[in-house]
């Protein structure tokens, strides 16, 4: 069978320890075997990016703009212990938040469902998308420790010098402030990008914020949405069968636990970091949780919910044995073809993409699989591989379907 051909490069962002070795494993076995691959190449592994000063990770943004789609490894946030063991030069920014800056996107994650890992909400049958804005919040946010008595307020000074004032707190004694902020731009990015995705994927939208009682701050979030859905999206959700709801954040948690899935829910960033994870233990893994970038322009970067796998990657270098879960990375590049697939028109790359994601499913449901699945799993005796015969087991799958 000749390779699949492409028109237009993807753009491979590279990344970061044990998810760094599974990249190139996946490529030998998975991709380049069945496609002439055709991708621009960025090395987002921290010593690339401390020899560029970060710039090579806002190149590979630009590159997205360009070319449309990226697929994304897992790369490292330097902490204070990570400047030390890496020799850097400063504490470079999370890769992920650099890059979603420049593409003002929002990130949408939603669990693979795999027969034999079962969800932990039993009436849990279809998966819940995550939609997370990118922007603001505790994220952005300027604190300050409180000494002791005196008087804290929130103060905007206008370009032409007038002012307002807003009183956070008369302390009494010692504590602590914390100031959040948002963009309307951001907020509005945030919407379109909701519900466009909901329109492609064909699925309800919800979405929930607290504003009952953060009546400015969350308010501002619940009016942008309905604003834009009434004036551009209301006759194209109408016609595509599918709805948009807003309720508050504690009524929407008691109704996603009674659901059985299949719609995406959209949350503000923190909301959204603590319930994607939530969601991805709850139906089994972050390793079984897969994550795209999607701007409001239409760029799309497809990447792994979860980190580096440090741990495993220590135990890799002293020559030992490691059996790590591919799956979200897989699926990185699997979502990657088929969006480029389906922009290009593409039919033979799309058959590949939904093949390979075939063939990782079917690997696991046939018994063999990682350990970190196999403490899970309702399946009797299963069958742990390490690292790469996990990878080499799906290829063989693969290669039965294509």
């Amino acid at each position: 069978m000749g390779k699949i051909e492409m028109k237009t490069p993807l753009v491979e962002m590279d990344g970061d320890e044990m998810t760094r070795v599974l990249w190139q494993i996946i490529k030998d076995e998975l991709i380049l075997p069945f496609v002439d691959l055709k991708s621009e190449y960025y090395d987002l592994g921290l010593k690339k990016r401390d020899e560029t000063d970060d710039e090579i990770t806002k190149q590979s943004a630009e590159a997205t703009k360009k070319y449309g789609v990226a697929v994304k490894c897992a790369t490292i946030t330097p902490n204070a212990a990570r400047v030390e063991e890496y020799d850097l030069k400063r504490m470079y920014p999370s890769p992920n938040g650099t890059i979603r800056a420049i593409l003002d996107g929002t990130v949408f994650r939603a669990p693979i469902l795999v027969k034999g890992i079962e969800p932990c909400v039993k009436n849990w049958k279809k998966p819940i998308t995550i939609a997370r804005h990118a922007y603001g919040d505790v994220y952005k946010a300027s604190e300050m420790k409180i000494p002791g008595a005196g008087k804290v307020e929130l103060v905007y000074t206008a370009d032409d010098g007038s002012e307002q004032r807003v009183l956070v707190h008369e302390f009494k004694g010692a504590g602590v402030v914390q100031g959040q902020h948002n963009l309307t731009a951001s907020i509005e990015s945030f919407a379109r990008s909701c519900f466009e995705y909901a329109l492609a994927e064909k699925q309800d939208l919800w979405f929930a914020t607290k504003d009952t009682i953060s009546k400015q701050y969350d308010h501002t979030f619940k009016d942008i949405f309905s604003e834009i859905f009434e004036a551009e999206y209301k006759d194209k959700f109408d016609a595509a069968g599918i709805e948009y709801f807003y309720t508050l954040i504690d009524d929407a948690v008691a109704r996603v636990m009674k659901s059985e899935g299949g719609f995406i829910w959209a949350c503000k960033n923190y909301d959204g970091d603590v319930m994607s994870d939530m969601l991805s233990s709850a139906f089994g893994s972050l390793a079984m949780m897969t994550s795209v970038l999607v701007s409001p322009q239409g760029y799309y970067e497809y990447e792994a919910a979860h980190g580096t796998v440090q741990r495993h990657y220590y135990k890799h270098l002293k020559g030992e044995e490691t059996s790590t879960n591919s799956v979200a990375t897989i699926f990185a590049w699997s979502g990657a073809f088929r969006k480029r697939a389906q922009l290009d028109e593409l039919p033979e790359l799309e058959k590949y993409a939904n093949a390979l994601e075939k063939a990782t499913i079917a690997t696991i449901e046939n018994g063999k699989m990682t350990g970190d699945l196999a403490r899970i799993t309702t399946m009797s005796d299963p069958v742990v591989l390490n690292s790469k015969d996990f990878i080499v087991a799906i290829r063989e799958e693969l290669e039965k379907i294509l």
